[in-house]
């Protein structure tokens, strides 16, 4: 069965360039032109991933986000920006959104973040996919644990010390991934192969935000930062 896709975008080219590429794809797209709309739309039939723009009039696709996560949705949601501010890109996460496109973006780009998104949500729920086998996962009950850190796989749940960190799908999987790898420098293509199943090449500024915002919600004052990073290499966690 065809993965649906409810793509939301207020510029009528863009909207039906997208929608087309996507059906081309082998997606089953609705398209709407708003925040409103895409809010019914996703009431009414929810759909297997959502496309957002993030300017809309009216209600926005943050909004849109924001909305949907406080009623417990869990759907992934890739935003589409022409805001190029690392601050811009964090306000979407912080809204609940999994991933990011800048504007203007290669179709191709899209959907290599579409199928990362929906390859993630499938493993999630236990799904088989088509996708190379990740080790078997850890029993019920058992933390891995490095620098401070504590997290529980099986219930998606971390810690630094007593404090128990409010992380997003691709922050929990991010620092799994470097908790799992303590005191080894993880190069870019390696945790954007491990992440996003797709490496976005040495342009993209997607995983310099993510380490950004996962930083500023384990930082505690007078405690060492955790992720440090590797100049020209990547990223690893080790407490000093």
């Amino acid at each position: 069965m065809s993965q649906t896709v409810l793509l939301a975008e207020d510029d009528r080219a863009i909207r039906h360039a997208l929608e087309r590429a996507l059906t081309l794809e082998g997606y089953q797209v609705t398209a709407v032109a708003d925040g409103v709309e895409a809010l019914a739309q996703a009431h009414r039939t929810p759909p297997d991933v959502l496309v957002l723009d993030v300017m809309m009039p009216g209600i926005d696709g943050l909004q849109v986000c924001r909305v949907l996560r406080a009623e417990g949705d869990r759907t992934p949601i890739l935003m589409l920006t022409a805001l190029v501010e690392t601050q811009d890109r964090i306000a979407g996460l912080d809204a609940g959104a999994d991933d990011y496109v800048v504007k203007p973006f290669d179709v191709e780009e899209v959907f290599a973040r579409l199928r990362a998104l929906l390859r993630r949500t499938s493993e999630t729920n236990g799904a088989p996919v088509d996708v190379p086998p990740k080790p078997a996962p850890e029993p019920v009950g058992r933390l891995i644990e490095a620098a401070g850190l504590r997290m529980d796989p099986q219930a998606r749940r971390a810690w630094r010390g007593e404090r128990e960190l409010e992380l997003t799908r691709t922050e929990f999987e991010l620092l799994e991934l470097l908790v799992r790898n303590a005191g080894i420098v993880l190069d870019h293509a390696t945790i954007y192969d491990r992440i996003w199943g797709y490496d976005f090449g040495p342009g993209s500024k997607n995983l310099a935000v993510y380490v950004g915002y996962l930083r500023r919600k384990l930082d505690e004052p007078g405690a060492p930062q955790l992720i440090h990073t590797v100049r020209g290499v990547g990223y690893v966690l080790r407490e000093d």
